[in-house]
């Protein structure tokens, strides 16, 4: 059994989420008729794929620390799936993605929406704009759902400090990564910076801190979780570079080389651009952020980063970080059987296939 479908965790976070749209789309729709593509598009982004992870360390975060289970402490912490599909819209609008989950990305679903409205102006600005107000749609929805979800005001009131880290905190690490392929840095010390910010707290530590401060965790408990979070969501960003440049399209969602051509500089590629020789870094350089990157250029510019040695390294920090996560996790005794599937967890957001 997978790990995120433990107690049915999966399909309960899915029908909070389908309950919470339904309502909202009820509400869109009352405002006016037009807004219905909005609806779908949400619904389409939000229930149709995802691995639920950020939910799934909140909840175990939550058990470990004592706190029993609850449809309340689920709908809360399915709140985070909202701010994941903020993430990833505007995410998308940036990197200019043309799929997301094997689907168009937003933008390019209602920039296809105007033109088959065969409506005046620009396709693209609709769909920017489009992007933009869903994502932020989706933002302010989670405040909403979290809100509404039934917690204790006490808990609820310790929760949201964490919550409201979480999201400011994506954010910045979201600015610093545009701020790296804009400037050119490829240093590894921006790389790990970004990768702390816009994942590695983002997806496991404070989901996991957020469970905690819901059952109220002792200093103990949240120690080892951030001992057990940090490493892990850097693990688990180290290897979404990784699919980003040799995942399988069927697997990832996402065309082959996808992050070569909107120009990431990684930790994968950082580590490249560390050990290349003068030919390589400029092969490197050249492709990087080229949106027109044959099939070809990617397996030219995969050669280069697996001889300089750099996705040997990126594996080997992979399972050093992965490690470090686990021996956190070992020095508490955790409530719930939590020890357990975080273990599994840990597994989960390493080890996916590529």
């Amino acid at each position: 059994m997978h790990p995120v479908d433990r107690f049915d965790l999966r399909a309960r976070v899915g029908k909070a989420l389908t309950a919470f749209l339904a309502h909202q789309r009820d509400l869109l729709l009352s405002v006016d008729p037009a807004l219905a593509p909005v609806a779908d598009a949400v619904d389409a982004f939000v229930l149709g794929g995802g691995k639920r992870l950020r939910p799934a360390f909140a909840y175990w975060g939550y058990r470990g620390a004592g706190g029993p289970d609850g449809e309340d402490v689920v709908t809360a912490v399915s709140a985070l799936e909202l701010v994941q599909a903020s993430a990833l819209i505007h995410d998308d609008l940036m990197d200019g993605s043309d799929t997301r989950r094997g689907g168009p990305a937003i933008h390019r679903r209602f920039a296809a929406l105007h033109i088959a409205g065969d409506w005046p102006g620009d396709p693209a600005s609709f769909g920017s704009a489009s992007a933009i107000l869903l994502g932020d749609l989706c933002l302010v929805w989670s405040d909403e759902m979290l809100g509404g979800a039934g917690l204790d005001p006490v808990a609820l009131l310790r929760a949201r400090r964490q919550f409201d880290l979480m999201r400011t905190e994506v954010t910045a690490g979201q600015y610093l990564d545009v701020l790296a392929q804009a400037s050119g840095d490829t240093s590894v010390s921006r790389a790990s910076t970004v990768a702390r910010y816009k994942s590695a707290k983002y997806t496991v530590e404070r989901p996991l801190l957020f469970g905690a401060a819901m059952a109220g965790a002792d200093a103990a408990v949240s120690e080892a979780y951030s001992g057990y979070g940090l490493p892990l969501g850097e693990a688990f960003q180290l290897r979404d570079d990784i699919l980003g440049v040799f995942g399988d399209p069927a697997e990832t969602g996402k065309p082959a080389g996808d992050d070569l051509r909107e120009g990431k500089r990684t930790y994968l590629v950082a580590t490249a651009f560390e050990a290349a020789s003068a030919t390589e870094a400029a092969v490197l350089r050249d492709g990087l952020g080229d949106p027109g990157l044959t099939r070809a250029d990617v397996d030219r510019l995969r050669q280069v980063i697996t001889g300089t040695g750099a996705l040997r390294r990126t594996e080997a920090r992979i399972v050093e970080l992965t490690a470090a996560a686990l021996a956190a996790v070992e020095r508490v005794d955790l409530a719930g059987g939590a020890g357990t599937v975080l273990t599994e967890l840990a597994a989960a957001a390493t080890t996916r296939a590529h």
